[in-house]
C-alpha cells in the first residue's frame, strides 16, 4: 500500500468485480466504480484483504494503511458508501478482534489512538503541535497540544465509525474513557464560534449521547454531575493539559505545565454561571438518554451524595486537604441545584421508585426530629421529597411498608409541634397521608406490579425509545433491537405484539444491513411463542396487497418468512400453514397485476424521458458520453486479464458494449409489464414455499403441493425469457425441496396421503431434461441436470425400505426389492433351536 490511494483503487476494484455487486436500472449502462451498490459479501472480501497483514509485519501494514482508511472517514456525504466501507473495515475487521484491536495491539495503536489521543491526551503529555520546531518560543502564551482542527478531525472520525457501521461492543470501548472529555466539550460556552460548535460541540453531543444509552447506567449521571466543571486532564486540582478557547475562541487543548505558568497552573473554579448553563444541559441529556426508573435512581444516588456531605459539614471535626477538597462548597451547590432542578422538572419520573424513596425520608425525618434546628435545609427538601411522592397520581397509602409509614407519621408529628418555619408543612402532610386513600378509592384495591415487571417495563420503554427516536443513530437503534431480544427470549408479559410486529415491520427498510439482519432475528424467536402472528404480519408484508411496501422491505419479509419457516418446523401446519403457501403461490404466478406500481412506474417513466428530452434540446442533439472509453478497456482488460493490447481493444468495447445491453435488458425484464409481479418478489416466493415444503409437506395438502409443482413445471416451459432466469432457478430447486420432502417422509414412515405419481414424475422429467439441455442461463441448466440426477436416484432409492423398518439380522443390507421377498433371517437357526444346521434360504415371488 506504498500508493497514496491504494486503499480506496483496492475497494473501488473489489467492489467493482465482485460478483455479487448489483446494479440499479439507473447505472445499468455505467461502469460502478465509486463504491455503489457495496454487497456484504464484496464487503468482507475488502475487510479480509486490508484488514489481516499477509507477508508484513503487523506494524508495518497498519502503518501505512491506517491513515488511509481514516481519512475516508472524512468524506461524509460526498461518498457515504465508502465511509461504510471504511468504518467496517476498522471497527470490524481490525479493531474488533482482539489480537488486533485490544489496547496495546498494533491496531489499537494505529487506529484508536490516533483518534483517542486527539481528544484525551494520554497521561505522558505529548509535545505541541505546530510550534515545536519555532526558534523563538512565547512562554506568555498558551502551548497548544491539539489544535482546534485536529480537535474536530478526530470527532468527526470517531463518529463517522461508530454510526456508519454500527458495534455497540466496539463503540462502548472508545467511548468509556472519554466520557469527561465529551461532557466539557458538549457543554461548552456558546460564545464560541457557530462554526466551531458545528465542528466539535455538536459531535461531542452526539457522542456522548450514543454511550450514555449504549451504557444507561445513573453512576454515569452522578460521575458529570461530580465532574460538571471538568476542563481536562487526568488531576482535577492541577490538570497537566486542559480545553481552552483560544485564537478568535476556538477550543484547543493546551499545555499547562510551562514555566512561566507552573505556579498559577490549577483547574478554573466553576462559576454560579456556569452551573447554570450547564444544569439544564445534564437534565436534557439525562431525559433523552435514561429511563423514568434510573432517573429516579440517579437522584437518590446524588440525593444520597448531597446528603452525606451535608451532614458532615455541620460535624465539628480537624480538617485535613482531603476532606477539603470533599467538602468543596461548589460541589454542594451543584449536587443542591441538580436535585431542586431534577424535582422541578420531572417529578414523575422521580415518583417511580416510591419505596426507596420513602425509605430515605422516613430515615432523614426520623434521625432529624430532636435536632431540626441544626438541618433545615436537609429536612426542607425530605418534606419536599415526601410530598413529591404523597400527590403522584396513583399513590396509595396501603401499598406502602407499615413500619415505614409509622415511622413518618410520628416523625410528622414531632416536626408539627416544634418552632422550626416547615412546622405547617409538616403538620399538613400528616393530614394529607391520613386522608390519601380517600382521595382515590378506586385504585386501592389494584395490584402493585412486581419487581420483575417493572424492569420489563423500564427497557420496553427504553427499546422503543431507542428505536422510535428520530435522532437514534444505529447504535443506539442496533441496542434497542436486542434489547427487544432480551425480552422476547424470557417471554415477558409486558410486550404488546401488534405494536412490535408493526415496530420490526417499519425496521426491516432501514438501510443498514446491520439492523434489518437483528430484526429478522427477532422475527424468528418471537414466533416460538406468537407463531400466527409473526407469520400472517410477514406474509401480509410480503404479499403487499395493497402496494405500500418497497421492493427492498417485501424480500426482507420474504427472507424472515423463511426463516420462521424453518424454525417451525413440523408445528408449520393446519390452516396457517395452507392460508401461507396460498398466499405464496399467488405471488409466484403470472396472474398477480399490481396497477398503483404499474402508474407509479409510469409517473417515472414519463418524468425519465422528461429530463432526457430536455437534456438533448439543451445539447442541440443527443447528450454527449463523457465517460473515458480507454479507461473503461483498462478495468476490462484487468477484470478479464486480457492486457491492454491494441488488438483487442475494439473486441473488448464490442463485448463490453453487449454485455451493458444485457444487463440493462434483465433488470427491466424485473421489474415486469404491465403492471406484472416483480420476478425478484415471485422467485423469493418459490425459494419460501420450498422451505415450508422441506419443513412439513404434510401440512400443506395435496391441492396446494400440487398447483405448487404444476406452477414450477409452466415456468419452466412457458417463460423462458433472460431476465427470468431467477425465477427458473428457484422453481427448479423447489423441485428439488419436494423431492427431499418425499424422501424424508418415507425414511420416518409418514404417511403423507399423496405422492409423486409416475405420470407426474414424468412430466418434471422430461421439462428438466429439455431445460437442461435448452435454458439460456448457466445456473438453470446445471441446477436441472442436478435435480435429474437426484429425482433418478431418488426413483431407485424409493424402492428400498425406510430406515424405520427392522433392522436385518446380519447387520444390515438388503432385505426387500418390488417384486421379491427376500428374508435373511430364515436362514439363520433361530436362538436355542438346537438344530442341526441352518435351514435353506426361501426366495418366493410374490404379486
Amino acid at each position: 500500500m506504498e500508493r497514496s490511494d491504494g486503499v480506496r483503487t483496492t475497494l473501488e476494484f473489489v467492489f467493482s468485480v465482485h460478483p455479487t455487486s448489483t446494479v440499479r436500472l439507473s447505472e445499468a449502462a455505467v461502469p460502478q466504480k465509486r463504491g455503489a451498490n457495496i454487497t456484504q459479501d464484496a464487503l468482507n472480501l475488502a475487510c479480509n484483504l486490508l484488514s489481516t497483514p499477509a507477508s508484513v509485519p503487523p506494524e508495518e501494514w497498519y502503518a501505512a494503511v491506517a491513515p488511509q482508511l481514516l481519512a475516508l472517514l472524512d468524506k461524509g456525504n460526498d461518498e457515504p458508501e465508502l465511509v461504510k466501507a471504511a468504518s467496517y473495515i476498522i471497527g470490524f475487521g481490525i479493531l474488533g478482534k482482539r489480537a488486533t484491536g485490544a489496547p496495546g495491539t498494533a491496531g489499537w495503536k494505529y487506529f484508536a489512538e490516533p483518534m483517542l489521543f486527539r481528544i484525551k491526551p494520554p497521561p505522558g503529555l505529548p509535545g505541541a503541535t505546530g510550534t515545536e520546531d519555532s526558534e523563538i518560543i512565547d512562554l506568555s502564551k498558551d502551548k497548544v497540544i491539539v489544535s482546534c482542527t485536529d480537535l474536530s478531525t478526530a470527532l468527526r472520525r470517531l463518529h463517522a465509525l461508530v454510526v456508519a457501521h454500527p458495534n455497540p461492543g466496539l463503540c462502548k470501548r472508545l467511548l468509556s474513557p472519554l466520557l469527561l472529555s465529551l461532557w466539557t466539550l458538549a457543554t461548552w460556552d456558546e460564545t464560541v464560534q457557530q462554526t466551531v460548535v458545528e465542528r466539535v460541540c455538536e459531535p461531542a453531543l452526539a457522542l456522548l449521547k450514543i454511550f450514555l444509552k449504549l451504557t444507561p447506567s445513573p453512576d454515569l449521571i452522578l460521575l458529570l454531575v461530580q465532574n460538571m466543571g471538568y476542563v481536562g486532564g487526568y488531576n482535577s486540582s492541577s490538570p497537566e493539559w486542559m480545553y481552552k478557547a483560544i485564537n478568535d475562541s476556538e477550543i484547543a487543548i493546551v499545555d499547562t505545565k510551562q514555566p512561566i505558568r507552573s505556579a498559577s497552573a490549577s483547574s478554573p473554579r466553576l462559576t454560579l454561571e456556569d452551573i447554570e448553563r450547564k444544569v439544564p444541559k445534564l437534565l436534557d441529556l439525562v431525559t433523552s438518554t435514561l429511563s423514568d426508573a434510573d432517573v429516579s435512581i440517579a437522584f437518590l444516588e446524588l440525593f444520597n451524595s448531597w446528603l452525606k456531605s451535608a451532614r458532615r459539614s455541620k460535624e465539628p471535626s480537624i480538617m485535613i486537604k482531603q476532606d477539603q477538597e470533599q467538602e468543596d462548597p461548589i460541589s454542594r451547590l451543584v449536587e443542591m441545584r441538580t436535585l431542586q432542578a431534577m424535582m422541578e422538572k420531572f417529578p414523575e419520573k422521580l415518583a417511580t421508585q416510591p419505596k426507596h424513596i420513602l425509605n430515605l425520608v422516613s430515615q432523614i425525618l426520623s434521625n432529624s426530629g430532636e435536632k431540626a434546628e441544626d438541618e433545615d435545609e436537609v429536612i426542607s427538601v425530605a418534606l419536599s421529597l415526601l410530598n413529591m411522592i404523597v400527590t403522584t397520581p396513583g399513590f396509595q397509602k396501603s401499598r406502602v411498608n407499615p413500619e415505614t409509614l409509622a415511622l413518618i407519621e410520628s416523625s410528622l408529628d414531632t416536626l408539627a409541634k416544634s418552632p422550626a418555619d416547615f412546622s405547617q408543612t409538616a403538620s399538613n402532610l400528616r393530614l394529607l397521608l391520613l386522608y390519601r386513600d380517600e382521595v382515590d378509592p378506586a385504585e386501592s384495591t389494584s395490584a402493585a406490579p412486581t419487581d420483575r415487571q417493572v424492569e420489563d417495563r423500564k427497557t420496553y420503554s427504553l427499546a422503543i425509545s431507542y428505536i422510535t427516536a428520530p435522532d437514534s443513530p444505529p447504535p443506539v437503534r442496533s441496542e434497542g433491537v436486542n434489547l427487544l431480544s432480551t425480552l422476547i427470549t424470557s417471554r415477558s408479559p409486558v410486550l404488546d405484539i401488534p405494536g412490535i410486529l408493526v415496530l420490526l415491520g417499519g425496521l426491516l427498510a432501514d438501510e443498514d444491513e446491520y439492523i434489518y439482519l437483528r430484526v429478522i432475528k427477532a422475527y424468528t424467536l418471537l414466533c416460538d411463542a406468537h407463531p400466527r402472528s409473526v407469520v400472517r404480519e410477514l406474509t401480509d408484508r410480503f404479499v403487499d396487497a395493497r402496494e405500500t411496501q418497497a421492493l427492498d422491505a417485501r424480500l426482507r419479509a420474504g427472507e424472515a418468512l423463511l426463516q420462521v419457516v424453518q424454525r417451525l418446523g413440523e408445528t408449520f401446519t393446519g390452516d396457517l400453514a395452507r392460508e401461507t403457501a396460498t398466499a405464496l403461490v399467488t405471488v409466484a404466478g403470472r396472474r398477480p397485476r399490481r396497477p398503483r406500481t404499474e402508474a407509479r412506474r409510469q409517473r417515472e417513466k414519463a418524468a425519465r424521458e422528461r429530463r432526457e428530452r430536455e437534456a438533448r434540446d439543451a445539447w442541440g442533439g443527443e447528450v454527449p458520453d463523457f465517460s473515458d472509453p480507454d479507461d473503461e478497456d483498462e478495468d476490462d482488460d484487468d477484470v478479464l486479464g486480457t492486457g491492454g493490447g491494441g488488438g483487442n481493444s475494439s473486441l473488448t468495447r464490442e463485448a463490453k458494449r453487449r454485455r451493458k445491453e444485457v444487463i440493462e435488458r434483465i433488470v427491466q425484464g424485473w421489474e415486469g409489464k404491465r403492471g406484472s409481479e416483480d420476478v425478484r418478489v415471485r422467485a423469493s416466493a418459490l425459494s419460501v414455499l420450498g422451505a415450508a415444503v422441506e419443513a412439513n409437506v404434510a401440512g400443506l395438502g395435496r391441492e396446494l403441493v400440487s398447483g405448487a409443482v404444476d406452477l414450477c413445471v409452466a415456468v419452466l416451459q412457458l417463460e423462458r425469457e433472460e431476465e427470468k432466469g431467477i425465477l427458473r432457478r428457484a422453481a427448479v430447486m423447489f423441485v428439488l425441496s419436494f423431492v427431499r420432502a418425499l424422501e424424508d417422509a418415507r425414511e420416518k414412515g409418514r404417511d403423507l396421503g399423496f405422492g409423486f405419481g409416475a405420470r407426474a414424475q414424468e412430466d418434471v422429467m422430461r421439462t428438466l431434461r429439455y431445460v437442461a439441455e435448452t435454458d439460456n442461463d448457466g445456473l438453470v441448466v446445471q441446477h436441472a441436470r442436478d435435480v435429474v440426477e437426484s429425482l433418478e436416484n431418488w426413483q431407485v432409492v424409493r424402492l428400498m425400505p425406510s430406515r424405520t423398518a427392522a433392522a436385518p439380522a446380519f447387520g444390515g443390507g438388503l432385505t426387500r426389492l418390488a417384486g421379491l421377498e427376500v428374508n435373511p433371517e430364515r436362514s439363520a437357526p433361530a436362538a436355542g433351536s438346537g438344530g442341526p444346521g441352518p435351514a435353506k434360504p426361501r426366495i418366493e415371488e410374490v404379486e
